[in-house]
């Protein structure tokens, strides 16, 4: 099985940072689809950020876009999310998602929405927290 584990959530205050980071297995990192989705509670999941590892190539929700960088390390297979300038709507689960290797991947990234899939890799969430 494919795993995805996800780390650095926590809490901050309003205008704090926190990186979260995300390590898979080589098959699931190397050129594919890689991002972020969060789902507060009482709402609906909501695609933050994602990466196509091949190139680099990035997609940021219009809310998180200018405070949040998504980023990847091929050598040792991890994605970060590095979150500035926290607001108090970003407390959320965040999920690190990865889609099934293969010619959909890359078009797949280019929407938000596209690792929001139900039969992406997803991991088991982290809880990211941010009060005043």
């Amino acid at each position: 099985q494919f795993q995805l584990v996800e780390s650095g959530g926590g809490s901050a205050k309003v205008g704090g940072s926190l990186r979260l980071s995300c390590k898979t297995s080589g098959y699931l990192a190397k050129s594919n689809c890689m991002g972020w989705f969060r789902q507060a509670p009482g709402k609906e999941r909501e695609g933050v950020a994602n990466i196509y590892t091949g190139t680099g190539n990035t997609y940021y929700a219009d809310s998180v876009k200018g405070r949040f960088t998504i980023s990847h390390d091929n050598s040792v297979n991890t994605v970060h999310l590095q979150m500035t300038d926290l607001k108090p709507e970003d407390t959320a689960m965040y999920f690190c998602a990865a889609a099934h290797p293969g010619r959909g991947a890359r078009p797949q990234c280019t929407v938000l929405h596209g690792l929001l899939a139900p039969d992406v890799y997803r991991g088991q969430g982290t809880q990211v927290t941010v009060s005043s």
